[in-house]
């Protein structure tokens, strides 16, 4: 199998975006994935080179790649140490850098090129990420097929849910703090998250962009999600009827955690791997 980690793609405001690549190489070319990380998410969240490798193996060739303000570095890629481009991270940001990873999968002008079938371009995100790959196949028509893992259904994150006395002392300050679970880091978001949202609320509104496309559409959930509830995806759903729902009993991130030691998957996450693989090979 044929991997590249961290190439180094220019994203905004001068900070890198680092992408990894996964095929079989092969004499024919193949469809391309690429995957979006969600919101105090990276790239290698969780050993996601599991879940590459089987979609290499599968005859993809799978890109995945750290939006460049997520907080992570290339020197640290897996730990929040950016303070400064986490807090300037938003959503339009993360938009026009899926596009940067399109444009460069998409492109002539890397040794890879000649491994993927330009014309299959497919997305998979998870939670915010999610989002945003149903936004950019709405503005985008070279994406072929969205898969979603466990899909936000408004740009509202992490703030969709305070009340309007934070909202407001968020301005007032111009930072706020959310709480990662997992590292119990606090985590800088400055005011301009909010704004980005209310300034570009129409490319921004998942349920128009769902209205817009034509596509082969695919929204897995686990029952349990705590984070994004399983009505979420509901919702989705019915504000797309076509597309397929697929559900398992488990959580946000499908039975994973990070690390993520073991050599092999948690069954859920395996179960959706396997359903996107599947959905991809023969979408509805």
């Amino acid at each position: 199998m044929h991997i590249v980690k961290n190439i180094l793609l220019e994203g905004s405001f001068g900070k890198p975006i680092p992408t990894d690549i996964f095929y079989l190489h092969t004499e024919r070319s193949k469809p391309v994935v690429i995957y979006s990380h969600g919101f105090n998410g990276f790239k290698d969240w969780g050993n996601f080179d599991l879940i590459a490798e089987q979609f290499a193996s599968a005859g993809f060739v799978f890109i995945k790649f750290n939006f460049s303000h997520n907080g992570t570095t290339p020197e640290h890629p897996e730990a929040f140490v950016d303070m400064e481009a986490y807090a300037n991270n938003n959503y339009t940001t993360e938009l026009e850098e899926l596009g940067a990873v399109i444009n460069w999968a998409l492109s002539e002008g890397h040794e890879h090129a000649g491994q993927i079938d330009k014309e299959k371009l497919f997305l998979i995100g998870h939670s915010l990420g999610g989002g945003i790959s149903i936004l950019k196949a709405a503005e985008d028509s070279r994406v072929k097929e969205v898969a979603t893992w466990a899909s936000i259904h408004k740009c509202k994150t992490p703030w969709g849910g305070w009340p309007t006395d934070r909202i407001v002392e968020w301005k007032e300050k111009g930072v706020t703090y959310t709480t990662n679970s997992r590292t119990k880091q606090e985590l800088p978001l400055n005011y301009q998250l909010y704004e980005d949202y209310q300034n570009n609320k129409e490319r921004l509104n998942i349920q128009d962009a769902l209205k817009k496309l034509d596509i082969p559409l695919l929204f897995c959930h686990g029952i349990d999600d705590t984070s994004v509830p399983v009505e979420k995806a509901y919702t989705l759903h019915r504000w797309h009827p076509s597309a397929e729902l697929f559900l398992v009993p488990s959580d946000h991130v499908f039975g994973r955690k990070h690390p993520w030691t073991e050599n092999h998957l948690p069954k859920a996450m395996q179960e959706v791997v396997e359903h996107t693989i599947e959905f991809f090979n023969n979408p509805a």
